[in-house]
């Protein structure tokens, strides 16, 4: 792997915690950004000539602080500030050069910076849709592309929308600090939004030769387990912890050794992880017995029908359709549910409801679901031509290889 390549896993990785880290002592986002940016240039040009440290986010932090510094020793912030920039290289925090203590932050129930500062740019003056794409663009580092897909939207809208978010935070003089453990509550929606929407991209990447980024999905996975211990009493946290373990139990087996997507149907099932997949039914089971059921659970659930199953043919169908009755009919959920019940009640009701489905333009596993239902039903020249319309959309590789070998597959 070229260094180059290193450091974009790197920046996968570690954007978000080392920009967590500056913005909670700083106080200041755009300047943050800028020393954290600098950080990776300056990673850009050392490390082809010295190699990549063991520790690369800790040399980020450390040379995104040194930037930090110099930013506040020119426009003369006050010292108490920038002794808290420089206590994180001390290695005990506590003292400064002249052994006296320094300063500390208010004590939070919150002690994850990622986490801390996703709780904070939730901020609700801010719309629901506009504090989820924010946190995901500044903490969690994904494009503004890969934030426009998650939102079924276009990029040059999202682009927009995340400025106006920013001109908003700037104007209303938002804070950037935890807010009371109170207050915690009313952001948590929005947090649980933004842990969803990055494993989902972690668990099936936007674009590029990779399907899974690993990375994310295990940064997702960490931060939920936290906001469990954090709210034990929030059954939905508990609900979206144990979707994310119930599909990643499954990370091994969705690629073929060639790289070609394998569907859940024909994925080798003793190979799935059972302790992720017991612990996740355990947190489903207690967080279901509160009897306030939301749609992580309820996610959770459908994906605990597909878990459980001993062999596809085992899969219950027809709960899996009820489930995503019960979630918000978006038009992904309905696709969704066409799925279920196409395969409940067989691919020609499936292709009935998939003609009436509307909102989804551009979004590839349409064509791609029309394609699976006109190929169980014999009708290979029109799954063929469903299949390409398909592949001029997919952007993943591992998915436009299954898709040109199903339309291979169909000899026509």
């Amino acid at each position: 792997m070229s260094v180059a390549e290193q450091l974009d896993r790197v920046f996968r990785e570690e954007w978000g915690q080392v920009l967590a880290t500056l913005i909670r002592v700083t106080g200041d986002w755009e300047v943050a950004e800028e020393c954290v940016q600098e950080a990776f240039a300056a990673a850009l040009r050392r490390w082809p000539e010295d190699g990549v440290p063991d520790k690369p986010g800790a040399w980020l932090t450390t040379t995104a602080r040194r930037r930090a510094i110099d930013w506040m020793r020119r426009e003369a912030v006050g010292s108490a500030k920038l002794r808290e920039v420089a206590v994180m290289t001390d290695p005990d925090g506590v003292a400064g050069p002249d052994g006296a203590a320094w300063p500390q932050e208010p004590a939070s129930v919150v002690q994850d910076d990622l986490l801390r500062l996703m709780f904070t740019c939730c901020h609700p003056a801010l719309a629901m849709e506009t504090r989820v794409a924010l946190t995901l663009r500044t903490l969690a580092g994904l494009t503004t592309a890969e934030i426009a897909r998650a939102f079924l939207v276009g990029e040059d809208a999202m682009s927009k929308r995340l400025t106006r978010g920013k001109q908003k935070i700037k104007h209303a003089g938002i804070p950037y600090r935890v807010p009371p453990d109170h207050l915690l509550p009313e952001r948590t929606p929005a947090v649980l939004a933004v842990l969803y929407l990055l494993f989902n991209e972690g668990y099936a990447a936007t674009a590029g030769a990779e399907l899974v980024r690993s990375g994310l999905t295990e940064e997702a996975i960490r931060l939920a387990r936290l906001l469990v211990r954090l709210m034990p009493d929030e059954p939905e946290a508990a609900g979206l912890l144990a979707l994310m373990l119930l599909h990643n139990a499954r990370r091994d087996t969705r690629l073929a050794p060639d790289g070609v997507l394998v569907t859940l149907e024909d994925q080798d099932r003793s190979r799935w992880r059972l302790d992720e997949i017991t612990e996740a039914t355990d947190l489903l089971d207690a967080a279901l017995q509160r009897r306030r059921p939301g749609p992580y659970q309820v996610q959770a659930a459908i994906a605990a029908c597909h878990a459980t199953a001993p062999t596809a043919a085992d899969t219950d169908w027809p709960q899996i359709a009820a489930l995503y009755g019960q979630l918000k009919q978006t038009p992904v959920v309905q696709l969704n549910r066409i799925v279920a019940i196409g395969m409940a009640d067989g691919p020609g009701v499936g292709l009935k409801l998939l003609d009436q489905l509307h909102g989804l333009d551009g979004y590839y596993l349409v064509p791609a679901t029309r394609a699976d239902f006109l190929r169980r039903l014999g009708r290979a020249t029109e799954a063929a031509a469903a299949y390409r319309a398909a592949l001029e959309l997919v952007k993943t590789a591992p998915e436009q290889a299954f898709l040109q070998r199903r339309l291979e597959q169909l000899s026509v």
